[in-house]
């Protein structure tokens, strides 16, 4: 009862409403242009979070999250290009019905599947965040290196088919974790006598370069510009409720599915919403309507990867772990503020998590009136050359970096960071193990030694904690079958080369 009155106070007393509205609506921008992913849209914000207070910042980023996952069904809908990922499953039917004279019909319906997954995804993590949060406060040294190995362990179902440039992703991470102060003896490692460095590389200007830049960067590379909405279509039309009624089953395997592949490390909402689309055929009573416009295969992908954006927030609020780019990126948000999500920061304060909490509810809520209003200004963005766009993305990229600390070296970082990112993309290297490493580097490190030093140099500690030891078991369980999948879509890949040889 604190709690909920905590919250609602705090509707009155903070900047949470409002943040929450623009941050829904900066996000339906963003997922609406093909190619800025909900990472990127959240990390242009990044720098300009540094001077708020931290609730209405995290309140911020999370509402961007929320929005761009559903602004990524626009363009996937009109133009036939996914804004994100996630939102490619939606495209299939989706743009069946826009040619069909029926692209209000199936934005509505995306709208109101992904309001139902963003609230079944949200009250999870508010089901669930605190009790696991507490696990942790049995956490030792040797407990929190173990959960920083679990935290790699994704890499390889993370990369994307390439376990090998994962594996270098994560070494890069690492390695740029290393540089600055050292965690036990403080002496300064790889600076090189630059003072700026003392600190490390600054997070948040390592994942502003690799996501911001490095797409500004593949954009100029590429010179193609993407599709636009010819025709004058398009209002919003909410769905019947004939037609709510027949796409409550696929609601239904899309929540279901969303919360299962947003606790599983590595599934992220792509694949939630292409299991959604096949399960949601499997069960539909007309699955000859799939692939021809189908209401269903609309709503089963956008509940599910919306279920599966809230669901994605439980590892990272409980045990400061991020399960994807974009909870990548909200880490940022929290460790500029000075704050580690996990059970110390529940205990601490407890109210800024009844602030974030209370911020997304008022997202999910503002969801529907926001992509109403956003819309005609959402199809006007789309149909701008892209050059412009990228431009201003660009300003806003280099004048919030330059804003954190008045530095130009934290230009010259963000620029180069930029360029590792564009290379990684040519050379299609994926980015969540670079990001990975790149946060648990240290705490993998700093707990690694001090459980030698309370152990005198014996690495027999690990065993002796059984937190630990089920950590350990978990990380071979998930590479194991990371490993697995991977060897088994190698063979199809070639049964199917030689049946088609």
């Amino acid at each position: 009862m604190d709690a909920i009155l905590t919250s609602i106070e705090m509707l009155g007393t903070t900047l949470i409403v409002p943040m929450a509205i623009l941050g829904m609506v900066w996000g339906i921008f963003g997922g609406a242009l093909p190619g800025i992913s909900p990472a990127i849209t959240m990390a242009l914000l990044l720098p300009f979070t540094y001077t708020m207070d931290p609730i209405p910042a995290l309140v911020l980023l999370t509402s961007t999250y929320v929005g761009a996952e559903y602004g990524g069904s626009i363009p996937a809908i009109l133009i036939r290009t996914p804004g994100t990922n996630a939102s490619a499953a939606t495209m299939i039917d989706g743009y069946e019905m826009k040619k069909q004279g029926r692209a209000g019909e199936a934005l509505g319906i995306s709208l109101q599947a992904s309001s139902v997954g963003n609230f079944v995804g949200i009250f999870c993590v508010i089901l669930f965040t605190a009790p696991l949060s507490q696990l942790a406060l049995a956490f030792k040294p040797t407990t929190y290196f173990a959960l920083g190995i679990l935290g790699l362990s994704v890499i390889v179902s993370v990369s994307e088919g390439s376990i090998f440039k994962g594996i270098i992703a994560a070494l890069i991470g690492l390695m740029i974790a290393t540089i600055g102060t050292d965690p036990v003896t403080g002496v300064g490692r790889f600076t090189y006598g630059n003072a700026d460095l003392l600190t490390g590389v600054p997070i948040i200007l390592v994942m502003v370069g690799l996501f911001a830049v490095g797409e500004i960067l593949e954009q100029i590379a590429t010179k193609t510009d993407w599709s636009t909405v010819s025709d004058h279509v398009t209002r919003l039309k909410w769905p019947s409720w004939q037609v709510q009624k027949d796409t409550a089953k696929s609601n239904l395997i899309g929540s279901v599915i969303g919360v299962f592949c947003g606790i599983m490390p590595g599934a992220g909402g792509t694949v939630a919403s292409f299991m959604s689309y096949s399960e949601a055929r499997r069960f539909s009573k007309t699955p000859e309507k799939f692939g021809k416009g189908s209401e269903e295969g609309v709503a089963a992908p956008e509940c599910a990867n919306n279920a599966d954006a809230g669901v994605g927030l439980i590892p990272l609020l409980s045990f400061g772990i991020p399960a994807s780019n974009s909870t990548s990126v909200l880490l940022g948000g929290f460790l500029i503020h000075g704050l580690v999500p996990g059970p110390v920061l529940f205990n601490k304060d407890p109210t800024l998590l009844y602030g974030l909490f209370t911020g997304l509810l008022v997202a999910s809520v503002a969801l529907i009136p926001a992509a109403y209003m956003t819309l005609s200004a959402s199809i006007w963005l789309v149909n701008r050359p892209k050059r412009y766009l990228f431009a201003f993305i660009a300003a806003l990229v280099f004048s919030g970096a330059y804003s954190i600390n008045n530095s130009a070296f934290d230009l010259g970082l963000v620029l180069a960071a930029g360029i590792l990112g564009f290379g990684m993309r040519f050379f299609g290297m994926p980015m969540l193990p670079i990001i990975l490493s790149l946060v648990l580097g240290y705490m993998i490190e700093a707990n690694y030694r001090r459980s030698l030093v309370i152990s005198g140099g014996d690495n027999a500690i690990f065993l002796e904690d059984p937190i630990a030891v089920a950590f350990f078991i978990l990380s071979a369980l998930f590479l194991a079958g990371s490993l697995v999948r991977e060897f088994r879509e190698r063979r199809g890949n070639k049964v199917k080369a030689g049946a088609a040889a």
